[in-house]
């Protein structure tokens, strides 16, 4: 494929800045179209990173059946995720859709048979996979180092960061669906299930509360935020992994403590520590440990950060998305992956809501 490839921008908020900052530094491709609800946003976004010939549409609908597009970055809200991604691959686009996958496992599963029936490409938005870091702990875990692996805890989050910088589409239920679960938490969840290999989650216990959201104070200039709020800033789950596995997990935009603890993996003849960070949404947040025995004794070996080479990972993100495309490859994060991501964080919903263990259900592809 050695023409230009024709790219579409659906959603012209703030994570389609850092879309399109890495698109313009690539000479094979050309931003031909965008697409926003909001009248007039598009033509502002495209004319603020000083793109020109840009058509834009009102909808992706619109924009989709006007255009022949090689692929699109869907960088909308949670709740259009999936309607948006679908009609792209029933159009014949290539998908780049930004995380979470969806909000529910029905949106996901819908997903999934749409990108089956295009044949087409569809890859969700987890770029800390491209970090070395974050490849370390994947390349520890299969080289046996730490043997059978039987629990993990993981999580994080912030002491107060609930993200209202730019209105109330993150904590609005119509809009966001899901809060810290979705915008956070399924990053922590990523770094651990790629790690192991995905398996198939069976059962979870889920807990969520919006203690914090639901307060005025949270918003010391906007206290009317309060009653928009109908998302999770806190989450728990205990899940139950194929192969014999525990997962315990907890995420939050707003606590009272610093950190939800450090990543664990405990195998049967090693641990990995994996220093604790605010969203796990680039890379560690320190040097990994790894505890084990060496001859009879029981030591420490620190693993040393890795440094980042290259643009960075959001345009490793983009560009792997786009040699896929151009050499008939594969998606490089793959829905038969994410949706059991997702699968989780609808199971911890489900199962909050109802106050006990639910068994995971994943509807046939």
């Amino acid at each position: 494929m050695s023409k230009k490839l024709r790219i579409g921008i659906i959603g012209t908020g703030w994570i389609a800045d850092a879309h399109i900052v890495e698109y313009k530094k690539m000479p094979d491709i050309e931003i031909v179209a965008g697409a926003d609800l909001v009248p007039g946003k598009a033509e502002a976004f495209f004319k603020k990173w000083d793109v020109e010939g840009v058509k834009c549409y009102p909808d992706h609908k619109s924009m989709l059946d006007a255009e022949e597009l090689d692929a699109v970055s869907i960088c909308t809200y949670n709740m259009t995720h999936a309607e948006c991604a679908i009609y792209a691959l029933q159009k014949g686009v290539n998908v780049l859709l930004e995380k979470p996958m969806c909000v529910t496992i029905e949106e996901a599963v819908d997903i999934c048979r749409a990108e089956r029936e295009s044949g087409k490409i569809i890859s969700i938005g987890f770029q800390p996979r491209l970090d070395p870091n974050m490849q370390m702990i994947k390349k520890i875990v299969e080289s046996g180092e730490l043997g059978k692996v039987y629990y993990i805890q993981t999580g994080g989050g912030r002491r107060r960061g609930i993200p209202t910088p730019f209105g109330t589409t993150f904590i609005d239920a119509k809009t966001g669906g899901i809060g810290a679960l979705g915008d956070i938490g399924c990053y922590s969840l990523d770094m651990v299930l790629n790690a192991i290999g995905y398996p198939k989650p069976l059962t979870v216990s889920g807990y969520k509360s919006d203690y914090f959201g639901t307060r005025p104070s949270t918003y010391p200039t906007h206290p009317e935020y309060a009653k928009v709020f109908g998302v999770d800033d806190f989450a728990a789950a205990f899940i139950r992994l194929e192969g014999d596995i525990i997962l315990d997990f907890r995420i939050s935009w707003a606590m009272n403590m610093d950190t939800a603890g450090d990543t664990l993996i405990l195998g049967t003849e090693g641990g990995l520590r994996i220093p604790s960070t605010e969203c796990w949404n680039g890379t560690v947040g320190g040097p990994m440990k790894i505890y084990h025995e060496v001859a009879g004794e029981q030591v420490e070996t620190e693993i040393p950060i890795i440094k980042q080479q290259g643009e960075g990972l959001f345009y490793d993100k983009i560009r792997s998305f786009l040699d896929a495309i151009k050499e008939g490859g594969t998606a490089p994060v793959p829905t038969s992956q994410i949706i059991y991501n997702q699968a989780i964080l609808d199971g911890i919903v489900k199962s909050g809501k109802l106050g006990r263990e639910i068994e995971i259900t994943i509807p046939e592809i």
